[in-house]
């Protein structure tokens, strides 16, 4: 039988050898940017044009990254979602990264975009190509080290369109963020949704009211009621963007402060 102080000493080991590998995750953080228009970014795209300003708190830094559409990694900039999604403008991510780079809490902040515009929920369901590709990508994400702190969901414009689509939504929902997180090998993977601001449709309300009805662990949401839109009256404006980026990043760094 070993002595107990060396047992002591090996589990010792093995627990700094894994505190040592979870610090260097906290170094790398992986965030999965998934969902529809608003989410890929049109922040100051009118018609199919974008006007190629970016604000700020959206240029690049060589400690935000992306995974390109050939999943390589490559310097982060606006469109963030170029190559991925079509009619891109800013969006979200870039001053979401921002954000949270500020706190000091990581190293590198890796943008992993999947939103695709004018997708229902019904087309990310598990097998379809959307979901697919979201699991390809985040999956590609960590295999050169990482962790994938959280998913940012922002989606259900298309479903507003439709009463049943609407009243399907909040199943649809739970039954998507079940699949992936068991996909992702992550039962406990963050997810933090956005509440809509706008819609295609007139069921707006009846698709917000699912989104906060959700009652599921490690799922947190962030209302985008009042932020402003375009003259299409769907598409966030840049500077809403801007804001948008900040109120999930202090969604995300209040919940792993907790």
């Amino acid at each position: 039988m070993l002595p107990l102080i060396p047992i002591l000493l090996l589990s010792s080991a093995a627990y700094a050898a894994g505190a040592a590998e979870q610090a260097a995750w906290q170094k790398n953080l992986i965030f999965v940017l998934a969902g529809q228009s608003n989410m890929g970014g049109r922040g100051g795209v009118t018609g199919h044009q974008w006007d190629h300003i970016v604000p700020p708190e959206c240029w690049p830094t060589p400690s935000i990254l992306r995974l390109d559409p050939q999943l390589r990694w490559e310097e982060a900039r606006e469109p963030l979602h170029a190559g991925i999604d079509n009619d891109c403008g800013v969006g979200p991510g870039m001053p979401f990264a921002h954000a949270v780079l500020a706190t000091g809490r990581a190293g590198t902040v890796d943008l992993v975009p999947c939103a695709h515009g004018g997708t229902a929920i019904r087309e990310w369901a598990r097998g379809t190509p959307l979901y697919t590709s979201l699991v390809q990508r985040a999956t590609a994400a960590v295999a050169g080290g990482g962790w994938v702190a959280a998913v940012l969901w922002y989606q259900g414009e298309s479903d507003t369109i439709s009463w049943a689509d609407a009243d399907a939504y909040g199943g649809r929902m739970e039954q998507f963020v079940r699949d992936l997180r068991t996909d992702l090998g992550r039962p406990d993977l963050l997810f933090i949704q956005v509440a809509l601001a706008t819609g295609q449709g007139q069921y707006i309300e009846k698709v917000r009211e699912a989104q906060k009805g959700l009652r599921i662990d490690n799922l947190i949401t962030v209302d985008a009621k009042g932020l402003q839109a375009g003259p299409d009256y769907v598409h966030l404006t840049t500077q809403a963007q801007v804001k948008l980026g900040s109120m999930l990043a202090a969604a995300y760094l209040n919940h792993n402060n907790k």
